[in-house]
């Protein structure tokens, strides 16, 4: 997690939330996060939730059973906290399914108690 206190140097943050890609500037005054170089409202948000609380989808797999491949591609139904993906990933490196299974099926209900869940990319017989 990007830390930012009223004391320290802006912080750089390459905005993700569109095509533009702009060069944000962070910054805290009275404990107010300030965002400069925006293109959009959607930086500002982003940039925001980069320092407060970063998220990221994750893709990997599991072991599936009787399938026509040994491991089903997955990924999570939304960002996961940043601070937790080392461990939600040794939770899914202990799921093993049976075939078949269809893409959007939940292989993983609320993954950590955070309410998200993981789910399979791909139909697989």
């Amino acid at each position: 997690m990007n830390s930012l206190t009223d004391s320290d140097k802006p912080l750089e943050i390459i905005c993700v939330a569109c095509p533009h890609g702009c060069r944000l500037e962070a910054t805290r005054k009275d404990g107010e996060i300030l965002i400069s170089n925006a293109g959009c409202k959607r930086g500002k948000e982003y940039a925001t939730n980069e320092i407060t609380d970063p998220r990221r989808m994750v893709a990997t797999t599991v072991r599936i059973q009787h399938g026509i491949h040994p491991l089903l591609p997955v990924y999570t139904s939304e960002p996961f906290p940043k601070g937790r993906v080392t461990e939600l990933l040794r939770e899914i490196r202990k799921v093993e399914i049976t075939a078949p299974v269809k893409m959007g099926q939940i292989v993983l209900k609320n993954a950590l108690g955070t309410g998200i869940d993981v789910l399979a990319s791909r139909d697989l017989k």
